[in-house]
């Protein structure tokens, strides 16, 4: 039997089968995280250092470019998940970070007060925790000192907590949270943003112990028995002493893949900051994505009936624009219907024009079956001359010129007679013709003649 052939179509719905996401990713809240105008080298920096924070569930190698609008990121949001959407801008005062919800808003403002690179945050550190694995799974979010009075505080506090996947306590798998970040609302109303890596260590053991746990191999070449280095005194120092108390010690209930930590065991939780830091204030809350009402701002305060003319401005224009989508769609539902009128009308024609050859082909038929003869001359042109008229060649269309093209085809046309002319300079008026000279004659023929007797009496005298 032949091999069945399977088309692009079929090939690609079984590629999307096998590589089907599970409802858990498809449902998590993803993010594009973009920039709009130029920001320069550190922040740039800082743009990337974000991503890092929203990873997994955010594009971390998005390339925006100058021609690209809001508007491509929103139309692309719808297929691949994208909820949230984090615009950095700067401007000659300050630097701006853009939380919005899509696709109808709203949009918070935040200014940046100041900020640091992860690269500068680890640099000044003695021990860093840094490792591949770190960012496969998304943060535990923590958010603190946000129960204020106000509308904007309850904004905040949900469009931070919607931006990452809720966590079910119950089913949760410990080995899965490796960061941590915090959100600190500050009396002075500006927010501090952290991230740290959660790391889990084994308490209630010295540190030479610890060691040998965690498969790290110790230097006893200064000891004579392994006894004299697990009972020397002072192998747990007093930072490390003063980390692991009661506020950060923990019975853990599941197994976790790190060395030395054992089930319903007592176990520390440190946390090791990776960066960025970023401290910021709330300015302004839109309804709507990057535009709509005003809810809250910082700076600007307004009366009640400024409100309300500004909500009688805004809906003028959304009636205006509804007007005019409205006229757009009756003037394109009447052009359909003009060309379909016109389809229909050389339909009709063409349908007449083959009815009336085929009469005229009746016609001749029956005339040579009741005489028995051919027809006569006379008749036959008679279904050419209908065939030609119904012909649908179209007929050639006069081309008009324009005053210059008029004006260089005269120029050309002299310079051909000057061509022709044998390379005589010669301007011709009339039938008077000017010679080398300068002297006019009706023919140069006889001109030439009459010269040629001047010169000759000339000499003779």
């Amino acid at each position: 039997m032949a091999r069945r052939k399977r088309g692009r179509t079929a090939k690609n719905a079984r590629k999307n089968q096998t590589n089907a996401e599970p409802e858990e990713i498809v449902k998590a809240p993803h993010s594009f995280v973009i920039n709009r105008g130029k920001l320069g080298k550190n922040a740039n920096e800082l743009l990337l250092n974000f991503r890092k924070i929203m990873e997994p569930f955010t594009a971390a190698h998005l390339k925006v470019k100058k021609v690209n609008v809001l508007k491509d990121f929103v139309n692309i949001a719808g297929l691949f998940n994208v909820t949230h959407l984090v615009i950095f801008t700067k401007s000659k005062n300050a630097m701006y970070l853009r939380f919005t919800k899509l696709p109808h808003g709203p949009t918070l403002t935040f200014q940046i007060k100041e900020y640091s690179l992860v690269s500068d945050v680890i640099s000044s550190q003695k021990k860093s925790v840094m490792y591949e694995k770190l960012f496969e799974h998304h943060p535990l979010l923590v958010l603190n000192n946000f129960k204020g009075e106000g509308m904007h505080f309850k904004l905040m506090a949900t469009m931070f907590q919607n931006m990452f996947p809720s966590i079910n306590v119950n089913k949760i798998n410990l080995n899965t949270i490796r960061r941590c970040l915090l959100l600190n609302y500050n009396e002075d109303k500006t927010i501090e943003l952290r991230q740290y890596a959660i790391k889990v260590i084994p308490t209630g053991m010295s540190k030479a112990v610890k060691k040998l746990i965690q498969n790290k191999v110790p230097n006893l070449s200064q000891y004579e028995d392994i006894g004299d280095f697990l009972q020397k005194s002072g192998n747990l120092s007093e930072s490390e002493v003063e980390m692991d108390t009661p506020a950060n010690t923990v019975i853990l209930p599941q197994p976790i893949s790190s060395r030395g930590n054992i089930t319903s065991e007592k176990s520390a939780i440190r946390l090791y900051e990776i960066g960025p830091r970023i401290k910021m204030q709330l300015v302004k809350i839109e309804e709507g994505l990057m535009s709509g009402e005003i809810l809250f701002h910082e700076y600007l305060s307004k009366t009640p009936e400024e409100i309300e003319a500004i909500k009688a401005k805004i809906k003028a224009k959304k009636h205006l624009k509804e007007q005019r989508q409205a006229q757009q769609k009756k003037n394109v539902e009447k052009k359909k219907a003009v060309k379909e009128s016109k389809k229909n009308d050389d339909a009709y024609k063409n349908n007449n024009d083959v009815n009336e050859e085929d009469e005229v082909a009746e016609d001749l038929e029956w005339y040579r079956q009741e005489v028995g003869e051919e027809p006569d001359e006379s008749i036959v042109p008679i279904l050419k001359k209908r065939k030609a008229s119904f012909s649908r060649e179209k007929p050639r269309k006069r081309v008009k010129f324009s005053e210059n093209a008029k004006q260089d085809s005269r120029k050309i046309q002299g310079e051909k007679k000057k061509f022709f002319n044998g390379g005589k300079k010669e301007k011709t008026f009339g039938k008077f013709q000017k010679t080398r000279e300068g002297k006019f004659s009706k023919h140069s023929k006889f001109a030439s003649s009459k010269q040629n007797r001047n010169n000759f009496s000339r000499k003779r005298k």
